[in-house]
């Protein structure tokens, strides 16, 4: 009896063991395909990229800087706020060189149905609050804790969280410079470039 538990156990192990190192590359494509069209959803059009991890709250933020014909048109920085109800949002927000939201993209979250998960739709009032206004003078909290921003109705939990990924994600587009190059009047460009991945 044991040594047929023992098969059957080790048997399913290994199935599942197979399974993953088959679907692991897959999905691993599939989210990066999904991060690329993200960040062409939340920019200008572009040619180029280069990508830089800037640290933000003791976590690694990635940040796309995208340029056109050598002109840097935009940064996408990928975010993550650990606050929202169900879990994780994780989101992409694309900002012009002059530091003002031009789109946003929720990527994952594990809000609840109905209510925070409006957060995805492209109408809602927590991307209204952010999209076309420069991130500088927004104060990037809820309306119920004195901020700028929208809550969606029953869901102020997610739209803190919403809130608090948008935050990261402007303290990251800060620490790349950008700003401080504009206000220099510099040139601003990218500097070394690459193609991003196509789908």
């Amino acid at each position: 009896m044991i040594v047929v538990l023992f098969v059957i156990t080790f048997s399913s192990a290994l199935f599942v063991g197979v399974v993953h190192s088959i679907t692991e590359e897959p999905i691993r494509e599939a989210a990066l395909r999904a991060e690329t069209q993200s960040i062409r959803n939340v920019l200008p059009e572009f040619d180029a990229t280069q990508v830089e991890m800037i640290r933000v709250d003791e976590e690694e933020v990635k940040l796309t800087k995208a340029t056109k014909d050598g002109k840097l048109v935009g940064c996408a920085v990928l975010s993550v706020s650990h606050s929202g109800f169900g879990g994780d949002v994780q989101m992409m927000v694309g900002y012009l060189p002059d530091g003002t939201i031009y789109n946003i993209n929720v990527l994952s979250q594990k809000e609840t149905p109905g209510l925070g998960t409006h957060m995805t739709d492209e109408d809602n009032v927590l991307l209204k609050s952010f999209q076309g206004h420069n991130a500088g003078v927004v104060n990037m909290t809820v309306r119920k804790d004195g901020g700028d921003v929208d809550a969606l109705t029953a869901a102020t939990i997610s739209s803190r969280a919403y809130c608090d990924a948008v935050r990261k994600s402007y303290e990251a587009f800060k620490l790349s410079g950008v700003l401080d190059t504009l206000k220099s009047g510099s040139a601003l460009s990218a500097g070394t470039t690459s193609e991003l991945a196509t789908e």
